[in-house]
């Protein structure tokens, strides 16, 4: 990682002149999460490795700090130079956004509504826009906003710079979004037939369902208690003692 100097300069640069430039949104005082500041951070060569620790370390090292942390929020000690939040009067064309994959279908079905932000966060950049989809998502899904529809339907957009516009929510029509992945059909497999063997001539397979055990002790028992009255009636012909 480069010097907690070159970090400390970074990070001035970012919060203090260009949040738009990077995709993050202050808050009415200025401040944004750490983990959006810490992500846009590693995306940058040299500043992958940063943790909030270092954040916390310069602030303890420097006299005076470039910025300052409340809680889980930072924001630039200096904000002179940041761009206010203003009415767009002539927004792009298209505007660009992004959703979570798993957000895709509520999306076309339900519209655009605020994530982590106050207002949804859109850009006429559609590689910026997701840049910013890719820190809350692998696979984000990007959408297409035709702003002279979404003006029509009433929504209004205001923007910080030139690279980030806001707005409560984009209504269902005015926006277009890639189609919906096909959902896998459950196919239930036949099962296998199971395969009847012939008996071969002179072979015997025995059968000892219960069904058949029960008659086969049955006509055992019979066959004893001829057996036994045959011997009753021989003896008693024979005169033969019991």
């Amino acid at each position: 990682m480069k010097s907690l100097k070159h970090l400390s300069k970074f990070v001035a640069c970012i919060l203090g002149r260009n949040l738009g430039e990077y995709g993050l949104v202050p808050d009415e005082n200025g401040f944004v999460k750490i983990k959006e500041l810490l992500k846009v951070i590693s995306e940058e060569d040299g500043f992958r490795s940063v943790r909030k620790s270092d954040l916390d370390e310069i602030i303890l090292a420097v006299s005076q700090p470039p910025f300052e942390i409340q809680d889980k929020l930072i924001r630039a000690t200096d904000r002179k130079k940041l761009p206010e939040i203003v009415s767009a009067l002539q927004p792009p064309k298209l505007l660009y956004t992004c959703v979570r994959k798993k957000a895709h279908r509520f999306a076309i079905e339900n519209g655009l509504f605020p994530v982590g932000h106050t207002q949804v966060v859109l850009s006429g950049n559609a590689e910026l826009a997701m840049k910013i989809g890719r820190r809350f998502d692998g696979e984000p899904v990007l959408i297409t906003v035709q702003v002279a529809k979404a003006l029509e339907m009433g929504v209004a957009f205001s923007q910080m710079g030139n690279e980030i516009y806001l707005t409560e929510t984009i209504p269902v029509g005015c926006f277009t979004a890639p189609a919906l992945p096909k959902e896998r059909a459950v196919i239930n497999k036949p099962k296998a037939p199971v395969e009847m063997v012939e008996p071969s001539p002179g072979s015997f397979f025995p059968d000892f369902s219960p069904k058949k055990e029960h008659k086969k002790k049955e006509f055992q028992k019979k066959k004893k208690d001829i057996a036994w009255k045959k011997e009753r009636k021989r003896k008693q012909t024979t005169g033969e003692k019991w």
